[in-house]
């Protein structure tokens, strides 16, 4: 209930951070994303929420947050993190049982829904799983456990993360301040969220036609 609470009203933790913390902000925006994207277990940190909310703030003057500091920032964090997973995910795999407290961290249910979606899509799914909660967090695991050159993962690495950052830094700065969207900004991020949702619900609702007519 507490991370939920979190999540829906991060733009005000967000302000309390920026006044505590001045500066010191960045390396906090930092952190998060990281762990996010670097630590297979921990992928409900609110990474989209969190870009989207530092964005909208860096338009008020008062807050004293660069939008393209905020964006190299996150930027940084996401392809870091994605290397960082990419490593622990091929070291789990050749390190076999001396890691294997590790994976029992792990969420395997989540971890075999991103294996399923990495097995339909490929490669390309290091770029549209950075737009999906949980799948942007295992899909580097998984390409470091499934042994994928490291050259070829690094260029979708750096392709997901500026088109990830991207996103949502353009779409926080130039509509994160608009008087409906700061009043209804929990019903916002909350939308965010569901819609980062949706392409997991379509290969679902896919998967399940097809399993039909195989019955059928």
């Amino acid at each position: 209930m507490a991370l939920i609470n979190f999540i829906l009203h991060i733009d005000h933790h967000l302000i309390a951070i920026v006044n505590q913390f001045g500066g010191w902000t960045y390396l906090i925006l930092f952190a998060i994303i990281f762990i996010e994207t670097g630590l297979v277990i921990f992928p409900f940190l609110p990474g989209d929420s969190l870009i989207f909310a530092a964005s909208s703030m860096a338009v008020n003057p008062k807050y004293q947050l660069n939008i393209w500091l905020v964006y190299l920032t996150v930027l940084l964090a996401a392809v870091l993190g994605d290397a960082c997973n990419y490593e622990l995910g091929a070291r789990s795999v050749n390190a076999g049982s001396k890691y294997a407290w590790f994976n029992k961290l792990i969420n395997q249910k989540n971890r075999l829904a991103a294996e399923k979606f990495f097995e339909r899509h490929g490669p390309i799914t290091i770029v549209i799983g950075r737009f999906i909660p949980f799948i942007r967090t295992f899909v580097p695991f998984i390409s470091g456990g499934s042994k994928m050159h490291y050259g070829k993962f690094a260029a979708y690495n750096i392709a997901g993360g500026i088109l990830w950052c991207g996103l949502f830094t353009i779409i926080g700065f130039f509509f994160g301040n608009i008087p409906f969207v700061k009043d209804h900004f929990s019903i916002l991020i909350l939308a965010i969220i569901l819609i980062s949702v949706i392409p997991i619900l379509i290969v679902a609702l896919k998967k399940r036609i097809t399993r039909k007519k195989e019955f059928h």
